[in-house]
C-alpha cells in the first residue's frame, strides 16, 4: 500500500490509531496548531503527491473546531497534489438539521456536505448517519457503514434467549430498532409519546430484558423518558445503546440517576473522562473502518462489512 496514506486530526486520536493498526499503516505526520485567536494552521510533514489519502475526523465536540480542522486539512491535501482525498467521518455533526421543520430554517447538514465537496473530497465514509437519506446530499461516492452488527454480537453474547425486546425510543426510531431486533431474533416495542406529555409503550415488554437503541445519546432525555415508561410497564431490566455518545453537558449526570444495566456505545466519539460512567461499555468501530479503508483503497466491494458472521 505504498500509495495509501492515513491522517488524523484532533477529533478522535484513539480511534484513528485503532484504524491505522487494522490497515497496517502508521498515521502520517501532520501538525495542527491553534493560534491564540482561534485560527487553525495545518502543516503536512510528509509528501502526499499522487497518494490515496484517508483523513479520519469526527465532527463532534468541539463541533465547529473539528469541522474547520477537517476543511483546512482537505485544502492542504488538495494543494499538495494528493491523488484522491477520502474523508472518514465517524460522526457527522449537524446531521439532525437535515430538513426545514420551521419557516426560515437552514438545512445545515446539506451545507456541510456542500462545503466538503467544494473543498475537493472524492469520497465520504460515515458511520450510522442520523438519516439514511443524508447520503443523497452528496454528489460523490458515499459509504454508509452501520454499527448494528457490533451491537447484535454484543447483546447476543448475553444469551438472553427469547426473553429480550428491542425498544425504539420514539416512532422515528422504529426502523433502527427493527434492524437490530431481526439480528437478535427478537420482537420490538416503541415508546409512544403523546402530545399531552403522556408516555406509554407499544408492545409486550413485561418481564423482558429491554434494549433501548438509538443512533445518538445527546442530552440523555430520550433515554430517561424511555426508562420511566419501560419501568412502569414491568420490564425485567434495561440496557441503553447508541452508536454516537455525544453526551452533551448534563447527559452523564442524567444517565447516572437511572438503574440501567449498561449503556453501550461505540468509539465514533471519544468520551470525555468526566462522562465515563461505571456501567458504560464502549465497542470499537476501528476494525470495521480499517477494513473499509482497505477495501476502498483496493477497489473492492465493501458489501462484506454489512454481513453478520454467525
Amino acid at each position: 500500500m505504498a500509495g495509501l496514506k492515513l491522517f488524523t486530526l484532533n477529533g478522535n486520536l484513539p480511534l484513528a490509531k485503532k484504524v491505522a493498526e487494522e490497515v497496517g499503516l502508521p498515521l502520517s505526520p501532520a501538525s495542527v496548531k491553534h493560534f491564540a485567536d482561534g485560527e487553525i494552521q495545518i502543516d503536512l510533514d510528509d509528501s502526499v503527491r499522487g497518494a490515496d489519502v484517508f483523513v479520519i475526523q469526527p465532527v463532534s465536540a468541539p463541533v465547529n473546531e473539528n469541522l474547520m480542522e477537517l476543511l483546512i486539512m482537505i485544502d492542504a491535501l488538495r494543494r499538495a497534489s494528493a491523488h484522491r482525498i477520502n474523508v472518514v467521518v465517524p460522526y457527522y455533526g449537524y446531521a439532525r438539521a437535515d430538513r426545514k421543520a420551521r419557516s426560515r430554517e437552514p438545512i445545515t447538514a446539506k451545507l456541510i456536505a456542500n462545503l466538503l465537496e467544494m473543498d475537493g473530497i472524492d469520497r465520504f465514509v460515515a458511520v450510522d448517519l442520523h438519516a439514511d437519506q443524508l447520503q443523497g446530499f452528496f454528489d460523490i461516492p458515499v459509504d454508509h457503514l452501520k454499527a448494528k452488527n457490533l451491537f447484535a454480537d454484543y447483546f447476543a453474547s448475553k444469551h438472553f434467549g427469547d426473553n429480550v425486546v428491542v425498544v425504539a425510543p420514539d416512532h422515528s426510531g422504529t426502523k433502527r430498532a427493527r434492524s437490530l431486533a431481526e439480528l437478535l431474533h427478537a420482537p420490538i416495542a416503541i415508546i409512544d409519546k403523546r402530545e399531552e406529555d403522556t408516555i406509554g409503550v407499544i408492545g409486550d415488554v413485561k418481564g423482558k430484558h429491554a434494549i433501548i437503541i438509538d443512533d445518538i445519546i445527546d442530552t440523555g432525555n430520550s433515554v430517561v423518558e424511555a426508562y420511566g415508561a419501560l419501568k412502569a410497564a414491568g420490564v425485567l431490566d434495561i440496557y441503553a445503546a447508541a452508536t454516537h455518545p455525544v453526551f452533551s453537558k448534563g447527559a452523564a449526570a442524567r444517565l447516572a440517576t437511572l438503574d440501567l444495566q449498561e449503556i453501550v456505545v461505540t468509539d465514533t466519539i471519544e468520551v470525555a473522562p468526566e462522562n465515563h460512567l461505571p456501567n458504560l461499555v464502549t465497542l470499537s468501530v476501528g476494525k470495521m473502518l480499517g477494513q473499509a479503508i482497505h477495501l476502498i483503497s483496493t477497489n473492492q466491494s465493501i458489501h462484506s462489512l454489512f454481513e453478520r458472521k454467525d
